[in-house]
C-alpha cells in the first residue's frame, strides 16, 4: 500500500448554526488523483480550505503525510501547493514575472522553481506576453504554476476547469495527468463528474456536507456501465429463468419491478423471448447506459433537499 498523503477523520465545520461539513472522512494515497465531486455549496471548498490550513475544523482530525497535530500539520503544509482561492495575477507582467513575485511572497529561495513551474504548465514559451493577453486557459495554467512554485508533493485544485472552453479543459486535464505521472498527488474538486471521470483515479461524492460515496475509477465505471433493463412485476421469477436458461449471474434489482442485467447485453431479445414464452409479463426491456451525471444525481438525490 502507498503512503497516505491525506487522511481525515470525521472532519466537521459549522458557521454559526449552519453545518458546512458533517463528519467527512477521506483517505488519499500517494500518486492518486482524488476527485471531490459535489454540487455548488456541497462543502468541497470548505473541506479543501481545512486541509490547506486556510480554515479550522469545528471537529475531527486532519493527518498529512502520516502525522497529525498542529506542528506536524504546519510542516506537512509546506509540502502542499494549492489553488483554492485564485491568486492575484498581475496583468501587466509576464508569466515569469508573475511567478517571481509569487516566489518571493512565498519565501521560496530556489530561483529555478520559476522555470520548473513554467515548464510544468507549458508556459515557458510565452516570453514577453503580458498576462492580460492570456486566454482563460492560459490564466488557469498560470494559476496552477503558482501552486507549483514550491515544488509540492501534494496539489489541491478547486474547480480548475470552471469556465474553460473545450480546448482549455483538455489542456488542464492533460496537465493533471502529467503531474500525476511525475509523482504529485492531486485532490481536485468539480461539480462535473463526467469531466473529472476522465482524469481521477478515486472519487468522493460530497452532498450537503456529508461524504455520500467513496469509490475508485473502476468501481465508478462498474456503477455506470451498460445493462439490459427489464421491467416486470415478476422479478424473482425472471431472475430464476435467466439464471437457469441463460446462465445470468451479474444482475441487480433496482426496485421491486426493475432488473438490471450487466452481462450478455447483445442477447436482450433472447431474454425477452424466454421470459414471455415462460409466461412472465414483461412491461419493458431495453439496453441502456446510465450516464455518469445521472449516477451522480442519483447519489445526491438530484440536488433536492
Amino acid at each position: 500500500m502507498g503512503e497516505c498523503v491525506l487522511r481525515t477523520r470525521a472532519v466537521s465545520k459549522r458557521y454559526g448554526g449552519a453545518h458546512a461539513l458533517r463528519g467527512v472522512s477521506v483517505e488519499i494515497k500517494r500518486g492518486q488523483i482524488y476527485g471531490l465531486i459535489g454540487l455548488n455549496g456541497a462543502g468541497k471548498s470548505t473541506f479543501m480550505r481545512i486541509v490547506a490550513g486556510l480554515a479550522a475544523p469545528t471537529g475531527g482530525e486532519v493527518e498529512l503525510f502520516g502525522a497529525s497535530g498542529e506542528p506536524a500539520l504546519r510542516r506537512g503544509r509546506r509540502r502542499i501547493g494549492q489553488s483554492i482561492e485564485t491568486p492575484a495575477l498581475y496583468p501587466a507582467m509576464t508569466a515569469a514575472q508573475n511567478l517571481e513575485v509569487q516566489r518571493l511572497m512565498a519565501g521560496v529561495t530556489d530561483r529555478d522553481s520559476v522555470k520548473r513551474a513554467l515548464s510544468a504548465v507549458e508556459l515557458s514559451d510565452t516570453g514577453k506576453k503580458k498576462a492580460r493577453n492570456f486566454s482563460l486557459g492560459m490564466k488557469q495554467r498560470l494559476a496552477l504554476a503558482v501552486a507549483l512554485i514550491g515544488n509540492p508533493e501534494f496539489l489541491i485544485l478547486d474547480e480548475p476547469i470552471n469556465g474553460l472552453d473545450p480546448k482549455g479543459i483538455i489542456e488542464i486535464r492533460g496537465l493533471m495527468r502529467k503531474l500525476a505521472r511525475e509523482g504529485i498527488t492531486l485532490l481536485v474538486s468539480s461539480h462535473l463528474l463526467d469531466e473529472l471521470a476522465q482524469t481521477a483515479t478515486h472519487f468522493g461524492i460530497i452532498h450537503e456536507g456529508r461524504l455520500a460515496r467513496r469509490l475508485s475509477a473502476g468501481e465508478l465505471a462498474d456503477e455506470s456501465r451498460q445493462y439490459v433493463g427489464i421491467v416486470t412485476k415478476e422479478a424473482p421469477r425472471a431472475v430464476a429463468l435467466l439464471s437457469e436458461h441463460m446462465g445470468v449471474s451479474d444482475y441487480r434489482a433496482t426496485s421491486a419491478t426493475e432488473l438490471r442485467v450487466y452481462e450478455q447485453i447483445g442477447r436482450a431479445g433472447e431474454m425477452n423471448a424466454l421470459l414471455v414464452k415462460s409466461g412472465v409479463a414483461v412491461e419493458g426491456i431495453g439496453v441502456s447506459k446510465q450516464r455518469l451525471e445521472e449516477y451522480f444525481m442519483g447519489v445526491t438525490g438530484g440536488g433536492q433537499k
